[in-house]
């Protein structure tokens, strides 16, 4: 049996796991060069830079919940209005699933047993994913999104910090950038590459953004520095 796999299925996890990757490595390598840039001891730094993978990764882990809860709060409302038309106007939601197959481009004769079959077997599962657009490869799962976003945020953030322990004096702030931004265009790199789209230019992008944070936080903490 011939199976085709599409990009598109990886939208879901692929989304998580850059956006959590991509915000542990800007937001703690640009904390870092900020405070270094404030002349704190590299003591400092680091315990700055653990804090902010605590917080960054909880962080992450609440939003994504609180957010795909939400998602999920609707598509069970929505499913339990589904089901309660089913049960009390079964006539009329076959009428609208025939008129759904009709605009795809079905004959009006061919819909309407198409939706008659579907609906004998599965009919709740039929409007879920013809009139909803909900199937089980984008049902929302707040659990698995939290502890997703969290692991990624972590991983990303640990490049940048490990880089700060073993990195001493004058050498910290520049050995930072560099490692945290080569991290961001292997993984802008990966991403597209994965998802079928243009590997310099998602390098690129995530390359620029992440320079741009680090210099702003550099200049701030350099302002503070000289003022304390």
């Amino acid at each position: 049996m011939h199976r085709e796999h599409h990009r598109i299925h990886r939208n879901g996890w692929l989304r998580a796991a850059v956006l959590g990757a991509n915000d542990g490595i800007v937001s703690t390598a640009s904390l870092l060069v900020g405070v270094a840039s404030a002349q704190a001891s590299q003591n400092d730094i680091v315990i700055a830079g653990v804090a902010a993978l605590v917080a960054g990764a909880m962080s992450m882990a609440a939003g994504e919940y609180v957010s795909v809860s939400s998602q999920a709060d609707a598509e069970a409302a929505d499913l339990a209005r589904e089901k309660r038309e089913l049960e009390t106007n079964q006539l009329a939601e076959h009428k609208e699933l025939t008129e759904i197959y009709i605009e795809r481009g079905l004959e009006a004769s061919l819909a309407r047993q198409v939706a008659e079959q579907l609906m004998q077997h599965d009919a709740l599962g039929a409007h879920a994913r013809d009139e909803l657009g909900i199937s089980d490869m984008t049902r929302a799962r707040p659990l698995l999104a939290a502890m997703s976003s969290a692991l990624a945020f972590s991983m990303g953030a640990l490049t940048p910090l490990v880089v700060a322990v073993f990195t001493e004096g004058r050498y910290l702030i520049p050995v930072v950038a560099v490692v945290s931004l080569l991290c961001l265009a292997t993984l802008g790199g990966l991403a597209a590459r994965v998802g079928g789209g243009k590997v310099m230019h998602a390098a690129f992008r995530v390359t620029f953004w992440g320079a741009l944070a680090m210099g702003v936080t550099a200049v701030i903490g350099r302002l503070f520095g000289v003022m304390l």
